[in-house]
């Protein structure tokens, strides 16, 4: 009863507009007193939690992707992106989630995603014929490909908190971000025919027609050529991370590297202002999420010590031993509550909090990895919260009001298949971390 109450209570501050590690806090507050908990002892084993290496890698891969932001690296990467699709009539429509799905194997951040690609492709696809708000849905469902495919953020976290390889967690999730990114690719290539007739009809003029932007008009060649530095950064990274030459902190530290040499030499850029700005701003971001995974963690050595994640096992498992009724139980919470909460607080505190229930049925934690994945792509764009899916509006410059159906649509017809299948085939998940060795 108590951990209803601590979740309900989490739930209410962040409805309310309370930062989230403040409500984390209030959270952990409420368990101290409630559980007559040794605080002193607590922070002991929250600080000592904190003390990880693979953590290391969670500033350096943020910090990597705001230095793509500013040194160049995402605009050669979607210029490359968009010449690949050219001549199709949704080509640009695919090369923002394919933009996506690449930005993510370099940073793991969903909104430095949204802010790079958004700025770039925006504009391009609304004077093509694309509607705003179509487009910011698209572009908040694509960039959250930077969860499933590797480096994740969220699964870093996921790993510290489970203690599992983050290397087996990056590995199961390829697979099921190729199929989003795919499924995304072949929905708009389906709906934006229609209003991109519609705007072709509309384009009477010549004069017209020379109003439209585009994005830079290089050949395939020369934009692929000049994407080389960008395009290998993931090859590079990944390459390390699964050959066994280097560790997930390790690889991270590349990408920073790579990216800034990139940025500074190649591209040319990249200004000491603009590595300036994105340190700072890779700063706030860190310190607000091991802020959250402070308090995270206290919260859940509360939880464990108090057998909670036990007797919700043996509820559950009262109700129906049935593995399938189980996991969609579990699908429609996670669901629900990231549609209340940020990515960071469903990995953290939910998901660890399930993953004894989902053992005793005989789900592999690397498997069950993968469908918290999953379920934070539809929670991030899902209403009230719905952090990204207004992120990406705001920077599309459209309505929220607009973009929820094309998002629900998004969500109805793409994520959510795509949970389900990696939810009831776990092969698609397991496969890749088995045949390197991670798992």
């Amino acid at each position: 009863m108590e951990a209803l109450v601590a979740i309900t209570i989490l739930i209410v501050l962040m409805v309310f507009g309370v930062p989230v590690a403040w409500s984390f806090a209030s959270v952990l507050a409420f368990l101290v007193w409630v559980y007559d908990t040794n605080t002193i002892t607590l922070l002991l084993q929250g600080f000592r939690g904190l003390n990880s290496v693979i953590l290391l890698a969670l500033p350096l891969f943020v910090l990597a992707g705001y230095l793509m932001q500013s040194g160049g690296v995402a605009s050669r990467l979607i210029t490359f992106m968009e010449a690949s699709v050219r001549g199709r009539k949704s080509g640009l429509g695919a090369a923002l989630v394919m933009s996506s799905g690449v930005f993510g194997a370099i940073s793991g951040t969903a909104t430095a995603a949204v802010a790079s690609i958004g700025t770039i492709m925006v504009t391009p696809l609304a004077e093509k014929g694309y509607p705003r708000h179509y487009t910011s849905a698209l572009l908040g469902i694509s960039a959250l490909l930077g969860i499933l495919i590797p480096p994740s953020i969220t699964l870093i976290l996921f790993g510290v908190v489970t203690r599992l390889s983050i290397t087996a967690l990056f590995a199961a999730t390829i697979v099921p971000g190729l199929l989003l990114m795919l499924g995304l690719i072949i929905f708009n290539s389906i709906v934006s025919k229609e209003f991109l007739k519609k705007a072709e009809a509309e384009r009477a003029t010549v004069k017209e027609h020379a109003a439209v932007s585009e994005l830079p008009q290089d050949s395939f060649w020369l934009s692929a050529f000049k994407a080389i530095p960008a395009l290998m950064m993931p090859v590079i990274i990944l390459g390390g991370i699964y050959g066994g030459y280097a560790t997930p902190t390790e690889a991270a530290s590349i990408a920073v590297i790579m990216t800034v040499l990139v940025g500074f030499f190649v591209y040319r850029t990249l200004t000491w202002a603009k590595l300036r700005a994105s340190v700072l701003k890779a700063g706030e971001t860190t310190g607000t999420i091991i802020l959250i995974l402070l308090f995270s963690m206290m919260i859940g050595r509360i939880l464990v010590a108090e057998s909670i994640p036990q007797d919700l096992t043996r509820a559950v498992t009262a109700l129906t031993e049935n593995k399938i009724a189980i996991l969609l139980l579990v699908n429609v919470f996670l669901i629900f509550v990231g549609m209340i909460m940020d990515d960071v607080s469903v990995t953290v505190v939910i998901a660890p909090l399930f993953l004894p229930l989902v053992t005793s049925v005989g789900v592999d934690p690397v498997h069950f990895a993968s469908i918290v994945a999953c379920s934070v792509v539809i929670g991030a764009n899902s209403p009230p919260m719905a952090p990204i899916l207004y992120l990406a509006c705001k920077v599309g410059k459209a309505s929220i009001h607009q973009a929820i159906s094309p998002a629900l649509k998004l969500m109805f017809y793409v994520a959510l298949p795509v949970m389900l299948i990696v939810t009831f085939v776990p092969e698609l998940s397991l496969f890749l971390p088995k045949l390197i060795g991670a798992y």
